[in-house]
């Protein structure tokens, strides 16, 4: 076994002890792919108001601008599912993975972990961490290092585990064997474009970020569009609709991380506690929360809406 694939394994195997669902390993080099397919997508303004995702073109494709050096790329997944649901099924919802503790705190403080047990097993290793932190095509890289497949919803799909986990990695100047990327198995499969609610699948593996549901609760800080009136399905905070119609997920199983068990008070919450939601409750039950990303005002003005 070459020195490269013993560091792979042992990366690997720390991984899963810290709580991993998967560790994937691709060469940092420029994401050529992907390039045509950003230009196009930021072409189309199939990124509406979010004016960052035309920043840093290149740094987004190529992860050597990023950690200077940079020989491997190592993406990781963390499994988010939870069977819980919220106990009115006329309460504006949530999306599963804004149930718990900000997966920004949780899996930050893995990936740290992971990084300082390569850097005392390994030698001198320099690195970066990276959760939604930078302009890094996580998805890409996923796939890349063999995690899954991209789905026709846009989002990774892993054979028998589903998609419902968050994507993050580590980018460092050491040298691992790398993993090869896997076969697409969605097939001829169109549950996710026939269920989305804005239709924000425009076609297979072309999702319209401006049109998406999860785009218009969180990153809109304008007042929605009146077109989207009783098309928004309930959803106040994201949405997870494509990835619950998705038959790969019938094999998604219960997350084991304590720090995303939702609090009882917000299960508990009824179409009418949430309608009246003050800025005290907001604090209390989305302390640390994904949810702070829309602040309290713009979870008013999603309520609002729903409720017109």
């Amino acid at each position: 076994m070459s020195k490269k694939a013993v560091y792979a394994q042992s990366i690997k195997t720390e991984a899963k002890r810290l709580g991993f669902l998967s560790c994937g390993i691709s060469k940092a080099e420029f994401l050529e792919e992907e390039a045509a397919r950003l230009e196009s997508w930021l072409h189309h303004n199939a990124h509406g108001k979010m004016h960052y995702m035309e920043n840093h073109f290149d740094k987004r494709l190529d992860p050597t601008l990023l950690v200077e050096g940079s020989k491997s790329v190592i993406s990781l997944t963390y499994n988010y599912y939870t069977d819980k649901l919220q106990q009115d099924p006329n309460a504006p919802k949530i999306s599963k993975y804004a149930f718990g503790l900000d997966y920004h705190y949780v899996i930050k403080d893995k990936l740290n972990q992971l990084l300082e047990f390569i850097k005392e097993e390994i030698g001198d290793v320099h690195g970066r961490a990276f959760v939604d932190s930078a302009p890094i095509m996580e998805k890409a890289w996923a796939k890349k290092s063999g995690l899954g497949w991209i789905g026709k919803n846009s989002n990774l799909i892993t054979h028998k585990v589903g998609s419902f986990y968050f994507i993050s990695e580590l980018i460092v100047d050491l040298d691992l064997e790398v993993d090869h990327a896997v076969t697409d198995h969605c097939g001829s499969c169109t549950a996710c474009i026939d269920a989305c609610p804005t239709e924000a699948i425009t076609e297979p593996f072309q999702v319209d970020g401006s049109k998406c549901i999860s785009y218009f609760t969180i990153e809109l800080k304008d007042n929605i569009p009146n077109e989207m009136k009783g098309k928004l399905d309930h959803w106040a905070f994201g949405c997870d609709v494509c990835q619950d119609v998705c038959p790969w997920n019938r094999f998604s199983k219960q997350h084991s991380e304590p720090l995303f068990n939702p609090k009882p008070e917000l299960l508990s919450m009824t179409k009418n506690d949430w309608e009246e939601i003050t800025q005290e409750t907001f604090n209390k039950v989305f302390k640390k929360s994904a949810v702070k990303r829309t602040k309290y005002t713009g979870l008013k003005r999603n309520i609002k809406f729903l409720k017109e």
